[in-house]
């Protein structure tokens, strides 16, 4: 390797490391607020020296079989794991779509921004409580640890932006692993029901996290107005854009609607925030719903902000 090529990248990963830098602080300092007010989540038990058994799934090591105990039924084989490679595993995917660096204002914070900022502080949170996790189109194995929320940053960032056609990618999980899915959700409806239809299969709990940019939720434009698509060369010119909003605002309450109804299908939470919105409630709403398991209205406000009028 050239030392040219070495130079561009450790410039590339300080690049790297200054956009999740802030992220991550972000994160901490959210973490923090919400930990002040919580319990924390370790269950109580001996750590490594407490054993336990669950049936041999494809894809776990050979050496983890307690033939022992698997020699005692005709039925599966078993594998020997302690408490921490037993804890819960929490699997995020943040939308790498190019509609996510959206903000209606200049300068102003991207829905991807603050997807981010949630992940990261949730990581937090969930790393300090004992689990691990995961990145949906990231490696298979979780993070674990005080490194986990900068590794799962890093993870996130390191992704190539995609068409929102693409949705979320399959992903094979354990049962009992909670999911977040963090995106605007401006994808086709049957392909959203399908994945995340697929990771309920598997026995995961789950969370749809809607991050919107408030100009996406009440259409605020007048006067003459061109729109530019972030994800194809499309680009649309209108005369009078006030004579679009209750059409658009029409069209925005049927599309949500059609995400809560698949929130209820799939029995997962779903959660609809602004960018304008308190974060610190958002991310109390969601990880209330993934560490308790439960399932909130179809759609959860975190603040007055955060409600998404109906047109």
């Amino acid at each position: 390797m050239t030392d040219t090529h070495s130079d561009h990248i450790q410039e590339a990963a300080a690049d790297a490391a200054t956009g999740f830098a802030p992220l991550l602080l972000e994160a901490d300092r959210l973490a923090h607020t919400i930990a002040a007010g919580l319990h924390g989540r370790r269950r109580a038990g001996p750590g490594e020296s407490f054993w336990q058994h669950r049936p041999y799934v494809f894809g776990d090591p050979v050496t983890m079989i307690d033939w022992r105990q698997s020699a005692r039924s005709a039925g599966p084989l078993y594998v020997r794991q302690n408490e921490w490679e037993a804890a819960a595993t929490a699997w995020i995917w943040r939308d790498p779509s190019a509609s996510m660096t959206y903000a209606s204002v200049r300068n102003g914070t991207t829905k991807r921004m603050r997807a981010d900022v949630i992940a990261g502080a949730l990581a937090i949170l969930l790393s300090q409580g004992g689990e691990r996790i995961g990145v949906i189109g990231g490696r298979n194995t979780p993070f674990h640890g005080r490194n986990a929320p900068a590794m799962v940053l890093e993870a996130l960032n390191s992704q190539e932006n995609t068409d929102a056609t693409q949705g979320l990618p399959a992903t094979r999980i354990r049962e009992g692993a909670t999911v977040l899915l963090l995106s605007d959700f401006f994808m086709p409806h049957e392909v959203l029901l399908d994945r995340a239809s697929a990771l309920a299969a598997q026995g995961a709990r789950g969370v749809l996290f809607q991050v919107l940019d408030p100009a996406e939720a009440l259409f605020p434009f007048s006067g003459r107005i061109e729109f530019s698509d972030l994800e194809t060369p499309d680009r649309l010119v209108f005369g009078d854009a006030t004579a679009l909003q209750s059409d658009y605002l029409e069209a925005f309450a049927q599309h949500q609607d059609k995400l809560a109804d698949i929130a209820r299908t799939l029995g997962w939470a779903m959660i609809t925030h602004r960018t304008d919105g308190s974060a610190i409630s958002a991310l109390l709403s969601a990880y209330i719903s993934l560490s308790e398991g439960a399932t909130p209205p179809a759609t959860a406000s975190a603040s007055s902000k955060d409600a998404v009028p109906e047109g």
